[in-house]
């Protein structure tokens, strides 16, 4: 698992004029939910942009005072016209207790669909799971071997390992084959051809 070190800065001063203040002074607001209640905070830029600014799933390792939390990242908030951070939520994760994160969803095998001329088509990229923080995952993986041309895979058919619940709705598509515009015509071409010698010995008899 990818855990990402963060220090964070107390914070005695909450709303939305200190959090201001923070801002000005080139830091974010941040919020820590744990099982001592919310602790409010501030963090660099530099220590969440690799939190931040990937496709991949890492925890955060925050320091406050001296106090080390392992958390997920629960939420952020973006501001709508620079899209810098203003705002971030984390979740300490506590043994026993559940947490929902989302996770990157990774194929593999080659599809026969993609073999014949096919190109594959994922609609869906990270899916929400359920689990204790001893089952995380930073990634879940879909068999594609199988996949023939016009075909999709849908959440269902994730592999899952033990103590992980997913979120999404099972038949919801994950990726497919499309089926290319030549490969269609050629199909189309061929087809007709075949029709057309049965559509003359009808027409004779």
């Amino acid at each position: 698992m990818q855990i990402v070190n963060v220090e964070a800065q107390e914070r005695t001063s909450f709303g939305k004029s200190s959090n201001k203040t923070i801002r000005k002074e080139g830091l974010i607001p941040a919020v820590i939910y744990s099982k001592e209640g919310v602790k409010h905070c501030s963090v660099t830029h530099a220590d969440v942009k690799h939190l931040v600014y990937t496709a991949d799933f890492k925890l955060a390792e925050i320091s406050v005072n001296g106090s080390k939390s392992k958390c997920t990242l629960q939420d952020i908030q973006f501001h709508p016209v620079t899209d810098s951070i203003i705002h971030m939520d984390f979740l300490e994760l506590i043994d026993g207790h559940t947490v929902k994160v989302t996770v990157p969803v990774k194929f593999k095998g080659v599809s026969p669909g993609v073999k014949a001329g096919g190109k594959l088509m994922p609609s869906l990229r990270r899916v929400k799971i359920k689990c204790t923080p001893e089952n995380i995952v930073e990634e879940l993986f879909l068999d594609i071997s199988e996949l023939e041309l016009g075909y999709a895979v849908r959440v269902k058919d994730i592999e899952l390992p033990e103590g992980i619940e997913i979120m999404n709705n099972g038949a919801t598509p994950v990726a497919s084959v499309e089926i290319p515009r030549a490969l269609k015509t050629a199909t189309d071409e061929e087809e007709t051809t075949a029709a057309a010698p049965a559509e003359e010995t009808a027409a004779a008899e």
